[in-house]
């Protein structure tokens, strides 16, 4: 072995990525699995992975501190010389393969996509399902181009002839759909036309840039990955250009941000859309799961990843999506997000949980939100016992006790973090009853919404003053929350409502 772990360090990084729902549609059978990568697939030579920059690199060189949840790896002496300086390893044989190969499986690393070989057989099939949205259509099949393998799949639109003479005019296939059956049954039957290696799923309101499939089907290089989504950002339009349009461009439900990753429950990029994204045919089995409106695309995601399928997110190359911003719209489409949840949980209870703490952590966020004055002294001692634990966990390296410390303060962000979000975004109807009857509920609230918009405003990246960017970040919560607690009161279930203690995988909603 190249690789030898010594064992995950209690979680200092808890959080979860949020799956935020998206507009769905399914699988014939609705719950069909998907094949699996070979077991002796390899990375072939030329193949780059760089450390990600969570990912520290101790002890001088002679292990790896990083991934989700938080792991040490020790190098062997054969090992180390695989890490080169700019902290990258290139696969030249066996050894580095299967270093490379340990490091994307512990979230360490992720793969450099423009140093990537070519893909030896890049042929794809562009699926576009469409309900009405004939000119959005032709807009994207403008940005495709000519020459291309596309099927337009009209999802039962009345004015079928707009989308008909949008589809000839470029060359496309066309199926028509009798009745509006949703996107992801749309999806499924363009997928069963696709007689090429890949299939690119992309929706009508996307504008897709040249390099975009090209990079994203390098990916495919390794043998085990089954789907590889670009990032997702807003179309400049002049809608756009208003308070909702400007905070929807800094922070969209569907941009999952700069750091490429893996798309993996537990870690901070959960799920993916798949507003556009390319997949591997033979990954796919029967695609979406028709059975769902919403969130389809996230249970893709786990299906795919339960299966043994790798999915790749790369923020490197971009969609371009028109958002929602008329104010009527943008507040339906967060509350149909939300209304994913309850599906999601009866698909995937082990997954779906809209906070993921480790046991110390939870204990932290109960001490400080009872704002007794133990709290403080309870707090501190549950930090510095998590950091001696961690430490010994930890024990052999380099100054184990600063690393154990530094674990230990991002874990507590990070449970901070997820309790702020429960009591603002999915618990928001309880903490409105409890502000209305308790002094301390009213300052946690308070806190919770200032910190949150504090954490995550950059002046230079938002379009938007602090205080619309609040407000638009309180709406945002708001819409969320009511279409999980819709979607829980339909369903008779809190499954989508309760967090979960402990360090497993998971994902909040």
């Amino acid at each position: 072995m190249t690789a030898e772990p010594a064992g995950r360090a209690p979680e200092g990084d808890g959080g979860t990525g949020a799956p935020d729902g998206k507009r769905g549609a399914g699988a014939p059978d609705g719950r069909s699995g998907t094949g699996a990568p070979g077991g002796t697939a390899r990375l072939p030579g030329g193949f780059v992975v760089a450390l990600n920059r969570h990912t520290r690199v101790i002890d001088g060189g002679r292990a790896l501190l990083g991934g989700f949840p938080t792991r040490l790896v020790r190098l062997t002496p054969r090992a180390r010389p695989l890490l080169a300086d700019d902290r990258t390893v290139r696969v030249r044989d066996a050894a580095s393969g299967v270093l490379a190969d340990r490091l994307l499986d512990n979230g360490m690393a992720y793969p450099v996509v423009h140093d990537l070989p070519q893909n030896p057989d890049p042929r794809h099939t562009f699926v576009v399902p469409v309900h009405e949205r004939a000119a959005q259509l032709d807009r994207l099949l403008t940005s495709i181009g000519p020459g291309q393998r596309v099927v337009v799949v009209d999802d039962g639109s009345r004015h079928a002839d707009d989308i008909e003479d949008t589809a000839v005019k470029h060359g496309a296939q066309l199926v028509v759909l009798e009745r509006n059956m949703g996107p992801a049954a749309a999806r499924n039957a363009g997928l069963r036309l696709v007689r090429t290696p890949y299939v690119v799923f992309v929706d009508s309101d996307i504008v897709l840039p040249p390099e975009t499939v090209p990079v994203l089907l390098r990916h495919f290089t390794d043998p085990k990955v089954g789907m590889a989504v670009p990032r997702i950002t807003g179309l400049p339009t002049a809608a756009a250009t208003g308070w909702i349009g400007r905070y929807e461009a800094a922070r969209s439900s569907l941009d999952l941000g700069r750091d490429p990753a893996a798309v993996r429950p537990g870690t901070p990029v959960s799920w993916a859309s798949t507003a556009c994204s390319v997949a591997r045919v033979d990954a796919m089995a029967d695609g979406f799961d028709a059975a769902m409106r919403v969130g389809e695309d996230v249970d893709l995601c786990w299906r795919l990843i339960e299966d043994g399928w790798r999915v790749r997110y790369e923020p490197s190359v971009r969609a371009e999506h028109e958002h929602r911003v008329r104010f009527t719209d943008w507040m339906l489409r967060k509350a149909a997000y939300g209304t994913g949840a309850h599906p999601l949980a009866e698909r995937h209870p082990e997954l779906i949980a809209p906070a993921v703490l480790a046991p110390w952590a939870g204990a932290l966020s109960l001490a400080l939100l009872a704002q007794r004055r133990w709290s403080l002294p309870v707090a501190g001692a549950v930090c510095g016992i998590t950091t001696v634990r961690i430490a010994r966990k930890l024990k052999g390296a380099d100054h184990p006790v600063r690393l154990a410390t530094r674990l230990t303060a991002n874990g507590a962000v990070s449970a901070l973090s997820q309790t702020g979000a429960l009591l603002t975004r999915h618990w928001w109807p309880l903490a409105a009853v409890g502000c209305a009857v308790s002094p301390r509920i009213r300052r946690a609230v308070a806190v919770a919404s200032v910190a949150d918009v504090a954490l995550e405003y950059r002046p230079g990246e938002v379009g938007l003053d602090p205080l619309r960017y609040a407000a638009a970040r309180r709406l945002d919560d708001l819409a969320y929350g009511t279409g999980v607690w819709l979607s829980a009161l339909k369903g008779r279930s809190t499954a989508a409502l309760r967090p979960r203690l402990g360090s497993g995988k998971g994902a909040s909603g």
